[in-house]
């Protein structure tokens, strides 16, 4: 048997230690977000037309900032100190989750409130989720990156347990306000974290183009990298659609599907987002302890292809226990990819470019806002069934063309 290895980062690297823990509570706070703005526009919009189009839309919302702030992030994230900017965005963050639960608290709250702030908040994210993914860089040594991305994955659907299970509880019980103050709690445990943390691995000093013109400069020069130097990341960018983009609205849509298909409320929304996240630990866990496969670029084709497939065996889930095994495995091998990709990304890309190339996953990621809303119609014209069965069939023939089409990812290792 292989030696365990899940904690050797974690235990060899102090300031990997800081930035792991400011990972756990920023992703606590994001998977408790989610939960709990879906569940407040369903209580906001219940009755409606439109409701799973709204439900849905928040969600997408506050991806939809990608687009057209991902790139500037990345700019901006490789031009500034990296520590000191994720600070001050946290900080910011934890002011506005706290101005929300006081509109929420006040009873003043209105549909429009949820998708203002979920986009303040997916603005906020797409600049500190790809400064987050280069720091773990900065925190070891390039012999450990392997290991202490896919140990620092273990926060993501960790979180997705913690957060949404408990949140889910809380909302039941005691409404929506307190998870809202949570957040801004969690927000500020980020900034603490990241205090004392420094970052010895920076391995070039990125020199940032005067003025204005500069700014866009170094823009397009990420762009001209990527294509020229690393055109097998900028196909796997287009690989990530399938989970990325039509895949990943099915946690949008858990609300709809747990009210209408399964007849159950907050709680249980709660208890599938933290199965989902029990999937997706068990699967970093494998990776962090034993290693990634040799072949990553087949690894990634075929957990977007798997994702795609339970997304449709998950439209077919009327009896409760399926449902939960299935959103066991689609967490996992949602995580399998996600995990494999971003540890591809950081292992090829230059460090004077890696806030850039990483922040070119929000532009996809920024995308799901426009396939979530014709999902969300679909589900109010037809059902959630029929729409989460749309979404497999499309994410399936994504993955299929890749599978079938792209020897550079197949044999990329």
């Amino acid at each position: 048997m292989p030696r365990i290895q899940t904690l050797d980062s974690w235990k060899a690297y102090r300031n990997y230690r800081f930035l792991w823990t400011a990972n756990f509570f920023g992703n606590t706070a994001q998977w408790l977000q989610l939960l709990t703005l879906g569940w407040l526009v369903k209580h906001l919009s219940e009755g409606g037309a439109n409701s799973a189009l709204l439900v849905v839309g928040v969600g997408g919302t506050a991806a939809l900032p990608g687009i057209f702030i991902g790139p500037w992030g990345g700019v901006i994230g490789d031009r500034l100190d990296r520590r000191k900017l994720m600070i001050g965005i946290e900080i910011f963050m934890a002011l506005l989750a706290l101005s929300f639960a006081l509109i929420v608290k006040m009873n003043l709250v209105e549909v429009w409130h949820a998708f203002a702030y979920a986009f303040l908040a997916g603005s906020c994210e797409s600049i500190k989720m790809p400064v987050r993914q280069a720091l773990i860089a900065n925190t070891v040594h390039p012999d450990s990156l392997s290991n202490a991305y896919a140990t620092n994955v273990l926060t993501i659907p960790g979180t997705r347990m913690i957060g949404p299970f408990v949140g889910g509880i809380i909302v039941a019980s005691l409404g929506f306000f307190w998870n809202f103050t949570i957040e801004a709690v969690l927000y500020l445990g980020v900034a603490v974290a990241l205090l004392p943390m420094k970052t010895p691995f920076k391995q070039a000093k990125f020199v940032p183009a005067p003025g204005v013109i500069g700014f866009f400069a170094d823009m397009v020069d990420g762009f001209k990298y990527l294509w020229k130097k690393q055109r097998v990341l900028a196909l796997m960018i287009g690989l990530s659609s399938a989970p990325n983009i039509v895949c990943h609205p099915v946690l949008f849509l858990l609300p709809m599907f747990t009210a209408i298909v399964l007849q159950q409320g907050p709680d249980y929304g709660g208890y599938f987002m933290a199965v989902n996240g029990a999937g997706g630990l068990a699967m970093v866990f494998l990776l962090s302890a034993f290693g990634f496969p040799k072949k990553r670029g087949m690894a990634c084709i075929i957990s977007a292809l798997a994702s795609a497939v339970l997304t449709l065996v998950l439209s077919q889930s009327i009896w409760m226990p399926i449902a939960f095994l299935v959103l066991a495995l689609f967490g996992a091998t949602q995580t399998m990819f996600r995990t494999t990709n971003g540890v591809l990304t950081q292992i090829l890309t230059d460090d004077e470019y890696r806030v850039r190339v990483t922040s070119l996953y929000r532009i996809v990621m920024g995308m799901v806002i426009f396939f979530s809303l014709t999902i969300g119609w679909l589900a109010d014209s037809t059902s959630p069934r029929w729409a989460l069965a749309a979404m497999g069939v499309l994410g399936i023939i994504i993955s299929v063309l890749f599978l079938l089409g792209s020897k550079k990812i197949r044999e990329q290792e």
